[in-house]
């Protein structure tokens, strides 16, 4: 993050970003920065100077997880609160994610989880797309990752680590029904839908 009393100017898709000021709002597990900006216009002029806002939490990985043996896909459920907060319930059916460590590799990183929360070994990743999910608000991007399993990559039972408190519950689901599920609204997490769209839209080409 640039200083307070500094300026920096970035060029972007031929569109210039002139920053006057940054300061930090929130330093805890996640971050707020508040930016005070000009951006060029459509029409080539500068905007104003405005306040924006970045939640800052790094980049995370997730993964859709196919048992090739059943035809289910591998998805996990445990409580969160934003989800409860806003209209609940909060117990959200989700591929499996979590957040990149400072300089891990998202690969290595995407292993991890997928071993803590389902216990299930991957030897090939394959990568799907990289994207961000608010980026009106956040800087927070997911690199997503397609892995093929079967019952001999099932190491131990997973359900998250005890020392972060985390209770996960193990959901494997008829790829048909997460089709049909995402079609009623009954899957509401971003990443899910879009790793479920991906993978039909790969089964129909």
């Amino acid at each position: 993050m640039a200083a307070a009393c500094g300026c920096r100017q970035v060029d972007d898709v031929a569109k210039k970003v002139i920053v006057r000021k940054e300061r930090r709002l929130l330093d805890a597990f996640f971050k707020v920065d508040e930016a005070v900006l000009r951006h060029e216009r459509r029409d080539g002029s500068l905007s104003p100077e405005l306040s924006r806002l970045n939640l800052e939490r790094g980049d995370g990985v997730a993964a859709l997880l196919y048992r090739t043996d059943e035809d289910r896909v591998v998805l996990v459920r445990q409580f969160r609160y934003p989800a409860w907060l806003r209209d609940g319930p909060g117990w959200i059916l989700e591929i499996v994610a979590g957040m990149l460590k400072e300089g891990e590799d998202p690969q290595e990183a995407m292993r991890r989880e997928i071993r803590e929360e389902t216990g299930y070994r991957v030897a090939a990743l394959e990568p799907v797309s990289s994207f961000y999910l608010t980026p009106g608000g956040s800087s927070e991007r997911i690199h997503l990752f397609y892995a093929a399993v079967g019952p001999a990559d099932r190491l131990d039972q997973g359900g998250g680590l005890a020392e972060e408190n985390e209770d996960i519950e193990i959901v494997a689901v008829p790829a048909a029904e997460a089709f049909t599920a995402v079609d009623r609204g009954e899957i509401v997490d971003a990443k899910t839908i879009i790793a479920l769209m991906w993978l039909r839209g790969r089964r129909q080409a």
